[in-house]
């Protein structure tokens, strides 16, 4: 039997099969086995696995069915095989899909001539940029203006002293408790001194019953004292002690002269103790008396306070009080006796006279350092700024006392406007939440203005360099009206101006270091924005604080 014959006879065989298949239940026909058995079964078995396989195949319907059936012409394809139809764009992502270069072709390419002339220009470029920016970085450097280096100044000329001369005025319990319950309201005023007493006790005129280290029992308690300290530390306030020997005599603040060497020698081992409970620092009244009557003592005096202890190693302020008013004498006396500050009447000398101001603060800027100057207007027992400048003048003494060169020095109430009443020492006015009518709301209001303003100025002054220890320069002067100029380094410029009279005053101000305009920071009227300077105008008993950058 030939191969033709074979074939013919196989595909008989699977067309019997077939029609066995679609026949219901028929009987089963034996098959004719061919001549060539070995061959035709291998081929019926194939079949068979191909009709296995279609039975695992999920069923569709009857149109997918036509779809998928062969064409008249696919006599190779087997009987239920399935066709399966991928899309080109598939084909050609799997034909398609970059590997990226090996390790043995990326050196291949990294050696090219191309590729290294390129990555040289690539490190010239880079080391070129880098050498320039490094160049200009430096010339920058060398041609910026070299900052000033900040003067050496204490915790002193940070901000204002604040002096409660009689404790038993200053508070509702009339004691030292009194004033610690009070030490977050110094905090919120940025004060950063508080002068206390004298507190010791002191008969009159008499030196004998003189107890330097003794609390009196009408101020309170030295426990009460030390808790007092500690609280004001705790909110960066430091606390002077006035110890001024004989505070409520008449026969001077250091009894008769034949006494002097008694009271300062005994006063040398006081000093010791109060240095042991912590103060920071000592006021005394006629230094210029004990300062050339016993110059030896004097030094000794000066050594204990300035020397550090256990207790207190931070620096301890020295600060001298002169009824002397004139200029010169003031500048003498700081020169001789060595204190770190020197409280004057040189302000009150001359009244409300802006002349007398100009040339007392010139004078004595220009023969001292700032941070030896202390500015006040009443001092302890000489009144407070209502009483001596007059009501409405309150804010404009305020801005002077803090815009100065020096360290300004404040009565307890001068931030709210308290008067004296005939009474060197009058009760200290505390605001509450209480409803008032008709002119006790109209006082109350005025006060609190009063206080947020001396507020403001008192923390401007605590932030700006140029309000702290910068330059002073007097711009204009008159008998009522005064303006000078605040500046340090490249900080920003300040600018104070005050008009005394009862009348409006214009201030045409012009100097090389002014600028056209300036920015109103505060004004006692509460006005602000923009004012122009070659016209600067104030309202009767108004001051105004100006602002405008540096300008190179």
């Amino acid at each position: 039997m030939n191969t033709e014959e074979t074939d013919v006879d196989l595909k008989d065989a699977e067309n019997k099969d077939a029609d066995q298949k679609e026949a219901p239940d028929p009987a089963p026909v034996p098959v004719p086995v061919p001549a060539d058995a070995d061959a035709t079964e291998a081929d019926v078995s194939e079949a068979d696995l191909d009709q296995e396989e279609q039975e695992k195949q999920p069923m569709t319907g009857g149109a997918e069915r036509a779809e998928d059936a062969p064409s008249a012409g696919g006599a190779e394809e087997k009987n239920g095989s399935v066709k399966l139809k991928i899309s080109e764009e598939e084909e050609e992502e799997k034909e398609v899909k970059f590997t990226g270069l090996n390790k043995e072709e990326l050196l291949r390419v990294a050696g090219t001539p191309g590729w290294v002339r390129t990555r040289w220009s690539l490190l010239v470029v880079f080391w070129l940029g880098w050498l320039g920016m490094l160049g200009g970085a430096v010339l920058i450097v060398l041609q910026a203006p070299r900052c000033r280096d900040l003067p050496s100044s204490s915790w002193w000329n940070e901000g204002p002293m604040y002096q409660i001369g009689d404790i038993r005025a200053f508070s509702a319990l009339m004691d030292l408790k009194g004033v610690e319950q009070k030490v977050d309201r110094l905090s919120q005023m940025k004060v950063k001194g508080l002068l206390i007493g004298p507190i010791h006790v002191a008969p009159a005129d008499d030196v004998v019953g003189l107890r330097f280290e003794e609390v009196s029992s009408e101020s309170g308690t030295l426990d009460q004292f030390k808790d007092l300290v500690h609280a004001a530390h705790k909110k960066g306030i430091s606390v002077v002690l006035d110890l001024t020997p004989n505070y409520q005599g008449s026969s001077g603040p250091w009894f008769s002269n034949g006494s002097v060497t008694n009271v300062a020698e005994r006063l040398k081992s006081a000093l010791v103790f109060w240095m042991k409970q912590g103060v920071d620092g000592v006021q005394l009244s006629g230094v210029e008396r004990v300062a050339a009557m016993v110059p030896s003592l004097w030094t000794d005096i000066r050594a204990i306070v300035h020397n550090g202890t256990e207790e207190s190693p931070n620096k301890r302020v020295l600060i001298g009080v002169t009824e002397r008013s004139s200029v010169e004498d003031v500048s003498v006396l700081l020169n001789s006796s060595g204190v770190d500050l020197l409280v004057s009447g040189v302000l009150r000398a001359g009244g409300t006279e802006a002349e007398e101001h100009a040339a007392s603060v010139r004078l004595l800027y220009s023969s001292h350092s700032q941070l030896r100057l202390a500015w006040s207007l009443g001092g302890r027992a000489g009144g407070h700024l209502a009483s001596l400048g007059g009501a409405a003048l309150v804010k404009l003494h305020q801005l002077l006392l803090l815009t100065l060169p020096g360290t300004p020095v404040f009565n307890y109430g001068d931030e709210i406007g308290l008067r004296d009443e005939g009474n060197a020492f009058p009760r200290m006015l505390w605001d509450s939440d209480e409803e008032l009518n008709g002119t006790l709301k109209e006082e109350r209001a005025e006060r609190l203005s009063c206080l947020r303003f001396f507020s403001a100025v008192s923390e401007l002054r605590g932030k700006e360099r140029s309000l702290l220890f910068g330059d002073f320069l007097l711009l204009s002067n008159s008998s009522s009206s005064l303006a000078y100029l605040r500046t340090w380094d490249q900080s920003e410029r300040y600018l104070a101006a005050f008009n005394w009279a009862e009348e409006e005053a214009r201030l045409q101000l012009s100097d090389a270091a002014l600028p056209r305009q300036a920015e109103v920071v505060l004004r006692t009227d509460g006005s602000g924005g923009v004012v122009d300077l070659t016209e600067l105008r104030l309202g009767p008993g108004q001051a105004a604080l100006l602002r405008f950058p540096y300008a190179g």
